[in-house]
């Protein structure tokens, strides 16, 4: 299995983040001329060498119409130990969010999600997943502003500039892992900081509190390093790639990379990725389960396309007996722990039930591979899976189906054409 591996023991920025997936990449220059091509207004990506504690990795720095965004309440002293040009909090720092109408002491103009989502889908060169998960991104950003400010998120705004810095961090981070495409992300435990941050709105406590909303559910800790190391764009982005959190699997790595903030501490300030092969992984996942009686089988087709849709790793309903003798369906939801509130939140929008069981659970999975077969009658697609010494190998349902109509023969019938083909 392809796993990718973060490790944020020094926290997580966006320009970290870019930096350490951009050197697994074996064409890093290329992809840069990539991202300056996109068209992200005003924005250029620039790649440049950078040494912490001894170790050379790679610093991405992003400027706005020529200036590289710097917060305008930026501290030069340890209480704000930004790692880059994040420069701490982007809620606080590069956003300056505010409650829409509210007058506002700079002369800035602000942009709401449906702004950004304006700029991805209508001004970017981007595939359309690629798209969705910068907004996914922004959704958790949002969502967790709306709890620290206690308004809806449609009265989110973000400050212009720290906006195309934000949306050029976390196209960039989008856009690598699209490109990586690993079948896991693993990430560790998420080293948060300390003590307190200056910023627009006064002095706040580590983390702050948009990236704790974020890190809900997260294993995070503090530690002797004073200052902020996990921003709310890296929380999010760590949030809605990864597969779990946890140690570092058994794996044989294949690249390395090191994403450098700009600070200096004792700690080297970085994000440290690994992409390799992990056999028989282990994840963690979440079961989701609840009991309806009072819906039909359309509208539970219905949240079960939903769930899906959303990510949830499998769906399944059992016909069940419940109070006075009522006819009912037991709805499982199987989802990676990153994924359960989302569930949880689809689950009640979608189906009757008034309660939701949870259960926490291992999962042991094959290693899985695409191949296609030229035959005469059409591509056929064949996923195999290895893994725990045994191989297993099945044509895509699909594919059959097709040469089976064409043919006007059975499933079987070309499966086993496909087969005979595969080995002549």
């Amino acid at each position: 299995m392809k796993t990718l591996y973060l490790d944020c023991a020094m926290g997580a920025a966006g320009d970290m983040l870019t930096g350490a997936l951009i050197e697994l990449l074996p064409d890093a220059d290329e992809f840069v001329k990539e991202l300056n091509a996109i068209g992200i207004p005003g924005v250029e990506y620039k790649k440049e060498a950078s040494v912490k504690c001894g170790i050379t990795g790679t610093h991405i720095t992003v400027t706005v119409n020529g200036v590289e965004e710097e917060s305008y309440d930026h501290h030069q002293d340890q209480e704000h130990c930004s790692h880059g040009h994040e420069n701490g909090s982007h809620d606080y720092n590069h956003g300056e969010h505010h409650h829409a109408g509210h007058e506002h002491h700079h002369a800035h103009h602000h942009s709401s999600l449906h702004d950004i989502e304006h700029i991805v889908r209508r001004h970017l060169s981007l595939p359309e997943n690629v798209q969705d998960d910068i907004m996914a991104v922004y959704q958790l950003i949002g969502e967790a502003e709306s709890r620290a400010h206690g308004v809806p998120v449609t009265e989110i705004h973000f400050h212009e500039v720290g906006t195309m810095d934000a949306i050029a961090d976390i196209t960039a981070v989008c856009m690598l892992m699209d490109r990586l495409n690993p079948d896991q992300v693993v990430v560790s435990p998420v080293h948060v900081g300390s003590g307190q941050v200056k910023c627009a709105h006064g002095i706040l406590p580590v983390p702050a509190p948009a990236t704790a909303s974020i890190l809900r559910d997260v294993p995070i800790y503090g530690g002797e390093v004073k200052g902020e190391l996990c921003t709310p764009t890296g929380a999010a982005l760590l949030k809605h790639f990864a597969s779990h959190f946890g140690s570092m699997p058994v794996m044989k790595v294949r690249a390395i990379g090191y994403g450098m903030g700009k600070k200096d501490f004792p700690a080297a300030n970085c994000v440290r990725a690994m992409i390799g092969e992990a056999e028989g992984a282990e994840d963690k996942i979440c079961e989701l389960s609840c009991n309806v009686d009072d819906m039909t089988g359309e509208a539970i087709g219905f949240a079960m396309e939903q769930l899906l849709h959303e990510g949830a790793l499998d769906v399944y309903t059992i016909p069940i007996g419940m109070k006075k003798n009522r006819t009912g369906i037991l709805i499982h939801v199987m989802c990676r722990e990153a994924d359960r509130e989302t569930m949880i939140r689809l689950m009640f929008k979608h189906t009757t039930t008034i309660g939701i069981r949870e259960n926490k659970l291992r999962r042991y999975v094959l290693d899985r591979r695409m191949e296609t077969i030229d035959t005469p009658y059409g591509a056929v697609h064949c996923k195999i899976s290895s893994g725990y010494g045994v191989e297993r190998k099945k044509y895509e349902y699909n594919d059959l189906s097709r040469i089976a109509k064409e043919n006007d023969i059975s499933i079987c019938e070309a499966a086993l054409l496909t087969e005979r083909h595969k080995n002549s």
